[in-house]
C-alpha cells in the first residue's frame, strides 16, 4: 500500500503544476485516477504516454488507458503506446473513410493495439507501412477492405495450419512460424485494417450448434454496420460458415455469437480461448448430456484455472440468425423442394404468440439427419419461423428438444407440393 500511495503522490507532483490531465474530457478523468492505481510500478510509464501525446491524440490515448486491462497497465511502455496512436491517427489523417468516423467507433474499433489475448507486440507502424500501398488509391471503403484482404496471405506468408504454436497468435508470432488458426488469422486482418484506418473487430463462438467446434472472423463497419469478411474472403457477410451461426441458439451463450469490444459492455467475450471462462458460469441445466460429455475435459480445465474474463463482448447472435434467414429466403428453390417455416407450441392456442416454445428441430428423412435449427421465442416477431428447405411431397421426422424444459418429443412432417408449407408442432 505505501508503494501505491508513494506511486499516486508522484503522479500529483507531475500534474501539479497544471489543471489535471489538460485536454482530457472530464469523463476520463476518474477512470484515469483508477487506471494509475492499477499500472501499480508502470505508473510513471503510462503517465509519460498521457503527458506526452499530442494535443489532438490526448482523448484517444485517455480512452486506451482508461480501459486497458490491468495486465498491460502494469506492463506497456509509453513509447509502445504513443507509437501506436502516432500511427492510428496518422491512418485517420490520410485515408478518407477514416475521416468521417464516429470518435466512438475510431476509438474502439480502430485505435486499439490489441485484439483478444495475444502477445502485445509493436505492429501499428510496420502494418500501416505494408498496407497503405494497397489503398493509397483507393476512394471507396469497400475497395479498401478487398484491396486489403485478397493479398494479405501473400504480404504477411502465413497460412491456416492447425500445427501453430499458439491459438491467439500475435501477427508477428504468426508470421516468424508462417502458420496460424483462425484466430491468429483474424488478428493479422483485423490489424492489417486497423492499421489503414477500416474500423474492425473479432467476432467468434465458442461452439457450434452442432457440437462440431468453433471458429473466430473478422468484422468491418461499413455503410454504418457491422459486415463479416474472413482471411480467406469470398465476399462481405458470405461464408462458408453462415449455415452454422446461423444456427446458434439464442437462449444458450454456449452457442451465442460473440463481437470484441476494446471498452467495457457488461458482458465478456466468450469465444475461442476465452469459452473456458463461460462453462465457469454456464447453467449447465442448459445443457443435454451427449454436449456435457464432450465438454467435461474443457471444463475440467476451466475449473483449475484462477484466470479471469477480462475481454470484454457484444452478443450479435440475432444478426447472424437474421443473415441466414435471408440468404435462404433469397436462394433459388428447385423444383423440388418448398420452403418450411416451422414453429413450436406449448398448446393447440396457435394463434397466441405466448404459446409458442423456442426448442431445438432436428429434422430427419429413413433416419438421416438433414437439417436443424431453434424454433422462436414467444417474444420474437408472429413473422419469424425456424425456416428450413425440404423436399417436396416427402416424409421426415422431427425431433424437439428442450432441456432446461425436459422437452424431448418427435413429430412426423408431410410435406405438400406447395412451394411454402408452414408447420407447427403441438407438444403433448
Amino acid at each position: 500500500m505505501k508503494k501505491i500511495a508513494l506511486l499516486l503522490i508522484s503522479v500529483t507532483v507531475l500534474l501539479s503544476c497544471q489543471s489535471k490531465y489538460p485536454d482530457v474530457p472530464e469523463q476520463y478523468h476518474t477512470l484515469l485516477d483508477s487506471a494509475f492505481v492499477k499500472a501499480n510500478d508502470n505508473a510513471p510509464e503510462i503517465l509519460k504516454a498521457l503527458t506526452e501525446a499530442p494535443k489532438d491524440q490526448k482523448e484517444g490515448m485517455a480512452f486506451l488507458i482508461s480501459y486497458m486491462p490491468e495486465r498491460d497497465l502494469t506492463t506497456l511502455k509509453a513509447d509502445f503506446l504513443l507509437e501506436n496512436a502516432k500511427y492510428a491517427y496518422k491512418a485517420r489523417a490520410e485515408f478518407p473513410w477514416c475521416k468521417t468516423l464516429p470518435d466512438s467507433i475510431f476509438f474502439n474499433e480502430v485505435l486499439p493495439y490489441t485484439n483478444v489475448a495475444e502477445t502485445r507486440d509493436p505492429w501499428r507502424k510496420d502494418f500501416y507501412e505494408r498496407f497503405k500501398k494497397y489503398v493509397s488509391d483507393e476512394t471507396n471503403l469497400r475497395d479498401a477492405i478487398f484491396a486489403i484482404a485478397n493479398p494479405i496471405n501473400k504480404e504477411v506468408k502465413v497460412e491456416y495450419n492447425i500445427k501453430r504454436s499458439i491459438v491467439d497468435s500475435s501477427p508477428k508470432e504468426a508470421m516468424a512460424e508462417n502458420m496460424a488458426t483462425c484466430t491468429g488469422l483474424s488478428i493479422i486482418l483485423t490489424d492489417a485494417f486497423r492499421a489503414v484506418g477500416i474500423p474492425s473487430r473479432l467476432a467468434g463462438t465458442a461452439m457450434w450448434t452442432n457440437m462440431k467446434g468453433n471458429h473466430t472472423w473478422c468484422e468491418v463497419w461499413i455503410d454504418n454496420e457491422w459486415k463479416f469478411i474472413e482471411y480467406y474472403p469470398e465476399d462481405l457477410n458470405k461464408s462458408w460458415f453462415l449455415a452454422d451461426a446461423g444456427k446458434a441458439d439464442p437462449n444458450n451463450p454456449l452457442h451465442w455469437i460473440y463481437a470484441v469490444s476494446y471498452k467495457p459492455t457488461g458482458q465478456f467475450y466468450y469465444a475461442g480461448r476465452a469459452a473456458k471462462f463461460l462453462l465457469k458460469e454456464l447453467d449447465t441445466t442448459m445443457l443435454n448430456e451427449s454436449t456435457l460429455s464432450k465438454l467435461r475435459e474443457w471444463k475440467r480445465r476451466a475449473d483449475k484455472s484462477n484466470e479471469k474474463p477480462y475481454i470484454h463482448g457484444v452478443n450479435v447472435t440475432q444478426r447472424y440468425i437474421d443473415l441466414y434467414k435471408k440468404s435462404l429466403e433469397n436462394s433459388p428453390l428447385k423444383e423440388d423442394e418448398l420452403m418450411a417455416n416451422i414453429v413450436v407450441f406449448k398448446n393447440d392456442n396457435t394463434e397466441s404468440s405466448d404459446a409458442r416454445l423456442d426448442c431445438r428441430v432436428d429434422i430427419y428423412e429413413d433416419d438421416k439427419a438433414v437439417d436443424f435449427g431453434y424454433s422462436p421465442r414467444p417474444t420474437d416477431d408472429m413473422n419469424k419461423f425456424f425456416k428450413v428447405k425440404l423436399k417436396k411431397n416427402t416424409t421426415y421426422n422431427a425431433l424437439v428438444t428442450n432441456p432446461k424444459n425436459d422437452i424431448e418429443q418427435n413429430f412426423t412432417i408431410e410435406t405438400t407440393s406447395e412451394p411454402t408449407q408452414d408447420i407447427k408442432l403441438i407438444l403433448q
